[in-house]
C-alpha cells in the first residue's frame, strides 16, 4: 500500500468499527505509517506489527513511540520484533546477538528512557546489550499525558513467546501459529510460564494475527480461501514456521513444501494445503456465518483477532455488523 493511501485506509477501518489497526514494517517505516494512521483517526488504536528492534537503538525507538503516544492521545501500541539473522546482518548491516536476551535488554532500555522523561529521573540503564547513561535536558522531551505505552512482542520461537509473558504487555502472533489448538496448547502455556517466572499477577494479552476466509457471499469466501491457501503454502515452506504443522501431525507436509521451495516449484505449493488442513487452520464462512465460528475458536484464548477489510468498500456495512458482534465478546 502506498503511504499516501494509509490515512484513508485507517479512517475507513475506524468507520467500520474496528478498535485497532495493525501496521506492518516491510517496505515502509512502521513508525511513519503509524503516524499517518493515527493522525487520520480519532478513536482507533494503532499498533506496529511489528517494527524491527535491533536495527534501531532503543532510544530512537523510545522517541518515536513517545511522539506517537503524545500525538494520538494515548492510542499507540509498540509492537517489536527481532527478525532472523540473515536480515539483521545482510539487510541492515547490524551485528547479530542472541535475540531473546537482547530483546529483554532492549525493552528494559526503552522503558528506562520513558521513565526518565516522565518522572524526571536520571537515565541509568546497564545491561549486557545496552548502556544508557546520558540524557541532557535539551534532548529530554518531558512528560506526556498518557505515559504507559503497551509493548507487544512479535514471537514465533518458544523462548521469545515465554519472554513476552515475562516482560511484555502482550504477544502478537505470526499468521502461521494462530490455529486455535496451537494457541491453546503451545502459546498460552508458554506465556503463563513466563508470567510465573516473573511473578506477574496479570496476564499478557494476545493479538492473534489470524487468517479468516470470509466475505459477503459464498463466492467471496471461496475466493478468499484460495488466496489464503496459496499464502499458507508459501509460509509453511519456511522451516521456522513449521511448529503448527508438527502439532497437528503434518510435519511431512512442511518437509515437502520446503523441498518445493528449494527447487523453485512455487506453483505446486498450494495443492499441498489440503481441505482438512485448511479447516483446522482457517475459520471460514460468510459475514452472516462467521461470528459464532470466531467466538467458538478464539474467545477463551485471545484478547483480539484480526480481520481483513474487503477490497470493495461496498461491503463495509456488512462487515461492520460482524465487527460489532465479535467485539461484543472479544475485541476485534
Amino acid at each position: 500500500m502506498p503511504l499516501a493511501a494509509v490515512p484513508a485506509y485507517a479512517a475507513r477501518a475506524e468507520r467500520i468499527g474496528f478498535t485497532g489497526l495493525l501496521v506492518p514494517e516491510a517496505v515502509h517505516d512502521g513508525f511513519l505509517t503509524a503516524a499517518l494512521a493515527l493522525h487520520a483517526t480519532a478513536r482507533l488504536q494503532v499498533a506496529t506489527s511489528v517494527v524491527l528492534a535491533f536495527p534501531r537503538s532503543p532510544t530512537v525507538t523510545a522517541y518515536a513511540a513517545w511522539d506517537l503516544q503524545s500525538l494520538s492521545g494515548g492510542r499507540f501500541r509498540l509492537g517489536l520484533g527481532s527478525q532472523v539473522k540473515g536480515n539483521i546482518v545482510g539487510r541492515f548491516g547490524v551485528e547479530w546477538k542472541a535475540p531473546v536476551a537482547r530483546m529483554r535488554d532492549y525493552v528494559g532500555a526503552v522503558r528506562a528512557a520513558w521513565k526518565c522523561w516522565q518522572d524526571g529521573e536520571p537515565l541509568e540503564y546497564v545491561s549486557n546489550s545496552y548502556v544508557l547513561n546520558r540524557m541532557q535536558p535539551f534532548f529530554n522531551p518531558g512528560p506526556i499525558e498518557h505515559p504507559h505505552i503497551p509493548i507487544y512482542l512479535g514471537a514465533v520461537n518458544p523462548r521469545m513467546v515465554r519472554l513476552a509473558g515475562e516482560i511484555a504487555d502482550g504477544l502478537m502472533t505470526h499468521p502461521t501459529n494462530t490455529s486455535a489448538r496451537y494457541l491453546a496448547e503451545r502459546i498460552r502455556p508458554l506465556l503463563e510460564a513466563g508470567a510465573q517466572r516473573a511473578g506477574r499477577g496479570d496476564r499478557a494479552d494476545v493479538i492473534a494475527s489470524t487468517f479468516v476466509a470470509t466475505g459477503p457471499e459464498p463466492a467471496d469466501v471461496a475466493a478468499e480461501r484460495e488466496r489464503i491457501r496459496q499464502f499458507l503454502g508459501f509460509l509453511y515452506s519456511t522451516p521456522q514456521y513449521r511448529a503448527t504443522l508438527d502439532l497437528h501431525g503434518w510435519s511431512d507436509v512442511g518437509v515437502h513444501l520446503h523441498a518445493l521451495s528449494r527447487n523453485g516449484r512455487w506453483d505446486e505449493m498450494t495443492a499441498a494445503i489440503t481441505d482438512e488442513m485448511f479447516e483446522a487452520l482457517v475459520p471460514s464462512g460468510t459475514y452472516r456465518e462467521i461470528t459464532p465460528i470466531l467466538r467458538a475458536r478464539y474467545q477463551a484464548i485471545v484478547g483480539a483477532i484480526t480481520l481483513r477489510m474487503p477490497d470493495d468498500p461496498a461491503a463495509d456495512a456488512k462487515l461492520a455488523k460482524v465487527v460489532e458482534q465479535v467485539a461484543g465478546s472479544s475485541p476485534a
